[in-house]
C-alpha cells in the first residue's frame, strides 16, 4: 500500500468516527433524546433495516447504553441482576458482572431493573429495581463498589420498583431515593461513599437531567411532587415549581431544557408546563391537552416539541403531536399513533412504538410525513407491549430490547451511516 492510499484510509476512518457518537446514558449524550454525530438513511429497503445481530436477555425494562464498541445492558435472570458488555459490531459478549437481586415485584409482574446504565470516565453505574447502586469498570466489568441505597435510607420502591436513572455530575452520583431526610442522596463516584443526603422529596420514575445556571452545573430533578435544582456537591435544593399529584399518579418523563426554559410533562391531569429554569420558576404556559405524556419523553427541535400525548393504559391510543414550544399550541397530530419513544437525528424522528414497530418520520412543523416503517418484534400476546425499554442509537446502529414473559433480547439494526 502506498503512502497516499494509507493517508486516504486514515482520513476516511477519522471522518467515519466523527460521523457517529456514543449513547452513554438514558436518552443519549445530553439526556434529551437527541443523537449526536449521526446520519440516518433517508428510507429503508422493503424488508426493513439490516439486522446485524441479537442477544438473549432476562427480564427488565432497562434500555442499553453505548460507549465506543461496547453496548452495556442491565437485566435480571432468576435471583441475579446482571450488567453485561456486548460488542457493538458482532453482538458477542465481552464481560458480565452479577449482583444479588431482591426486588419482589409490584403492580407490574416484571422483576427486572428499570434504569438505563450510565457510563462515564471508564465507569459503569447501574441502579437496580430494589434501589441497589453498583459501579463496575467499563473495560473489564470489575466491581468497584456497591451500595444498597434504598435499604440504607428507607427509600420508596413505589408502584414498579426503583426507576429514576441516577445522574452523574462531576465527582458525584445523585439519586432520587425518596427516604425521609434522604429524598436525594449523593455518593462519591470513586468510592460509593455517601457525600450528602437531603430533603424529604418522594421518588419518581423521571430521570433527572443537568442544566447550567449562573455558570454552575446542577441537577434538574422531577421528584414525586416537585421540580427542583440540586447542587451535586452539597445536595442543596432550589425549588422551581410544584409538579405532580398525590394518589395513583407517576412522574416519569425526563425534563427537557432549551433556551433557558424547561418543559415538563405528565398525564393523570398533571398537565404539561413550560417554565424558566430559575428558582422560583416563572410559568410560561400550562395545559393538560397539548402534550401530556404518561412516561415517554418528547424531543425538541427549532422551536417545536415532538412527542406522545396520552397514556398507555387508557384509550384512545397515544397521539403523536408537534406543538409550538413557545405557546403550547398543537401544530399537527397523528391520532392513534400509539405510545412511542423518540430519538431526534437532524431533521428526522426515529420512533419506537412499544407495540413493536419502528417508524421514521420527518421532524417538521409542516405536518406528519412518514418516511419508513418496520416491525421489529411481534409479541406472542397481542395485548402485550414488547418494546417498552428505551432504545439507543450509536454509530449508525439502532439498539432496542424486547421484553415478554420475563425474558427478551437485544436487537441491533443498521439504520444509518
Amino acid at each position: 500500500m502506498n503512502r497516499l492510499s494509507l493517508v486516504a484510509l486514515l482520513l476516511l476512518a477519522i471522518v467515519r468516527q466523527a460521523q457517529a457518537g456514543d449513547w452513554p446514558q438514558i436518552l443519549g449524550p445530553q439526556r434529551n433524546g437527541q443523537a449526536e454525530k449521526e446520519k440516518l438513511f433517508d428510507t429503508w429497503p422493503a424488508a426493513g433495516p439490516k439486522s446485524e445481530w441479537s442477544y438473549s436477555l432476562g427480564s427488565g425494562y432497562a434500555g442499553p447504553a453505548v460507549v465506543g464498541k461496547r453496548v452495556i445492558v442491565f437485566h435480571r435472570r432468576e435471583d441475579q441482576e446482571i450488567v453485561e458488555a456486548i460488542d457493538l459490531t458482532t453482538g458477542k459478549p465481552l464481560w458480565k458482572a452479577e449482583f444479588i437481586a431482591t426486588y419482589s415485584g409490584g403492580i407490574d409482574s416484571d422483576k427486572g431493573p428499570r434504569c438505563v446504565p450510565v457510563v462515564k470516565d471508564g465507569r459503569v453505574f447501574v441502579y437496580g429495581a430494589a434501589g441497589d447502586l453498583h459501579c463496575v469498570s467499563l473495560d473489564k466489568g470489575e466491581e468497584l463498589w456497591s451500595r444498597s441505597l434504598m435499604a440504607d435510607y428507607a427509600g420508596d420502591e413505589g408502584y414498579f420498583g426503583a426507576g429514576s436513572t441516577p445522574l452523574v455530575i462531576g465527582d458525584y452520583v445523585v439519586t432520587n431515593i425518596g427516604g425521609r431526610g434522604a429524598g436525594l442522596v449523593g455518593v462519591d463516584v470513586k468510592t460509593g461513599k455517601t457525600a450528602w443526603q437531603s430533603s424529604n422529596e418522594g421518588a419518581s420514575y423521571a430521570a433527572p437531567t443537568s442544566v447550567t445556571v449562573g455558570g454552575k452545573e446542577q441537577g434538574l430533578f422531577v421528584t414525586r411532587l416537585n421540580a427542583l435544582l440540586v447542587d451535586p456537591a452539597t445536595g442543596k435544593t432550589s425549588p422551581l415549581l410544584p409538579f405532580g399529584k398525590r394518589g395513583p399518579t407517576v412522574n416519569a418523563a425526563t425534563p427537557i431544557v432549551f433556551d433557558g426554559q424547561v418543559f415538563l410533562t405528565a398525564s393523570y391531569n398533571i398537565d404539561a408546563v413550560l417554565a424558566t429554569v430559575a428558582s422560583p420558576a416563572e410559568v410560561r404556559w400550562q395545559d393538560g391537552d397539548t402534550l401530556s405524556s404518561q412516561y415517554a419523553t418528547p424531543v425538541y427541535r427549532d422551536g417545536y416539541l415532538y412527542g406522545i400525548h396520552g397514556r398507555e393504559d387508557q384509550p384512545p391510543a397515544g397521539a403523536l403531536r408537534c406543538i409550538n414550544a413557545k405557546t403550547g399550541k398543537v401544530k399537527w397530530e397523528k391520532p392513534d399513533f400509539g405510545i412511542a419513544h423518540a430519538i431526534l437525528v437532524g431533521d428526522k424522528l426515529l420512533l419506537t412504538k412499544v407495540s413493536g414497530e419502528l417508524v421514521l418520520v420527518a421532524a417538521s412543523p409542516d405536518g406528519y410525513r412518514e418516511l419508513a416503517t418496520f416491525t421489529v418484534a411481534r409479541p406472542r400476546d397481542p395485548s402485550h407491549n414488547i418494546l417498552r425499554p428505551l432504545p439507543a442509537l450509536s454509530q449508525g446502529r439502532y439498539l432496542t430490547r424486547t421484553t415478554e414473559a420475563g425474558q427478551g433480547k437485544l436487537i441491533c439494526l443498521r439504520v444509518g451511516e
